[in-house]
């Protein structure tokens, strides 16, 4: 079993971590996540003088690899993103493309479960602003939004989001990459 740890961007993110489902593909990969699962409230708090106390936590609680979930927002790439933050060589930054919520469109089965007709959107992470879309979309087919970004985490956990329906989308790369380095770390040990 290896120990890993997380610092995620905001509410969201750590909602994803907590969940059954995410816990159960840790699980099923040889991995655990230590605690605490690190909320460092928002994009602009990823700065390395900011997390380097977080680190230092998981790091004691055991963590071997630390996992930094972000969006992009306003950063211009990924790699600025990743230079935002700071490499470390026992980390591995994760950045969702725009927002974690374009994780959300792009399980498409969890949001047609929620919406009851089939949802598709062909390119998640090219939408602007995802959350917006995901409350659209919900007017549009139920004559009510959405709340906010922690209500509708909740909701598309308790319909059965997962990283790896996110993943499958051919157009969601974050996704992927994500999933893609859980099984690599657990396939190395």
């Amino acid at each position: 079993m290896v120990d890993v740890g997380f610092i995620c961007e905001g509410d969201t993110e750590v909602k994803i971590v907590k969940s059954g489902a995410f816990q159960k593909l840790l699980a099923e990969s040889a991995l655990q996540c230590v605690s605490p699962i690190e909320d460092a409230d928002g994009n602009g708090n990823l700065l390395p003088h900011n997390i380097r106390e977080k680190r230092v936590t998981l790091t004691k609680a055991g963590a071997r690899t630390i996992f930094v979930l972000t969006d992009l927002d306003n950063d211009a790439s990924v790699s600025d993103a990743r230079q935002r933050i700071g490499e470390h060589s026992d980390q591995c930054i994760v950045v969702a493309v725009r927002e974690a919520e374009a994780w959300f469109l792009a399980d498409s089965a969890t949001l047609s479960a929620l919406l009851g007709k089939p949802i598709y959107v062909d390119y998640p992470e090219q939408e602007l602003k995802p959350f917006e879309t995901i409350r659209r979309l919900f007017l549009a087919q139920t004559g009510r939004g959405v709340g906010t970004k922690p209500i509708l985490a909740r909701r598309m956990l308790k319909y059965g989001f997962t990283i790896e329906n996110a993943a499958r989308h051919p157009n969601c790369p974050s996704a992927n990459y994500f999933l893609t380095k859980l099984q690599t770390l657990a396939s190395a040990n």
